[in-house]
């Protein structure tokens, strides 16, 4: 019998990668994508890309969006309670797990897992300790297809904002770089896969500075 879970869907990579393994694994069924939408932009938190283009991944990959919306500069107790809520009521429906596309930073799991056990509930880690230069080129060998949506110039420089996410992209990043950037030094918005019923038509838009990061403007094409 497969399990109801939840994903925490971001948009990117990673969260397609976790999803093709739930899929793939054959335990589970998810009831729900699990995003986190700015308020104020009425964009995916940390990664800027819009919700309209978040309703075409779910539109292409059958199901639904759960969105949690979080005011711009929100603190952890905000995020954490209204994340808290949604969760909740997820849980009084049966459904105790939650996956994550995290890859090897022990913080932000033991983080995630010590708040899913306040309310009853576990985290399911797909691509736990995966090497992440080989998962680079797998989603890129698989079929997938991304846009560079956001870029942490601390740590890549800007230039790489909008750009393909594809063995291009994986071969001229600096050696420091993580290639699933895995310590926030870059995000990405998946428009095409083998888990997606249609590719979504998108542009290249604009790329602005804002609040310390590059975001390029991911725009529908119609």
């Amino acid at each position: 019998m497969e399990v109801d879970i939840l994903l925490s869907w971001s948009g990117g990579k990673d969260s397609a990668l976790a999803l093709q393994e739930l899929v793939r694994a054959r335990q589970y069924t998810v009831r729900a994508l699990l995003t986190t939408v700015t308020e104020e932009f009425d964009r995916i938190s940390m990664h800027g890309v819009r919700r309209s283009l978040l309703s075409a991944q779910a539109s292409s990959l059958g199901l639904p969006v759960e969105e949690v919306w979080i005011p711009k500069n929100s603190s952890n107790e905000i995020y954490e309670t209204r994340m808290r809520e949604v969760l909740t009521r997820y849980k009084d429906r049966g459904v105790e797990r939650v996956a994550f596309g995290d890859i090897f930073l022990q913080d932000i799991r033991s983080y995630r897992e010590e708040r899913l056990a306040q309310i009853g509930m576990r985290g399911v880690f797909p691509l736990w300790e995966r090497n992440t230069s080989r998962l680079a080129r797998e989603f890129v060998d698989s079929g997938f297809r991304a846009v560079v949506c956001c870029v942490d110039p601390r740590r890549l420089p800007g230039e790489f904002c909008g750009r393909e996410y594809d063995l291009a992209f994986l071969e001229s990043i600096p050696a420091s770089v993580d290639p699933c950037g895995e310590n926030g030094e870059f995000h990405t918005f998946v428009y095409a896969g083998p888990i997606f019923s249609n590719e979504i038509p998108i542009l290249k838009g604009e790329v602005v500075l804002r609040d310390g990061f590059y975001f390029a403007d991911v725009v529908p094409r119609v």
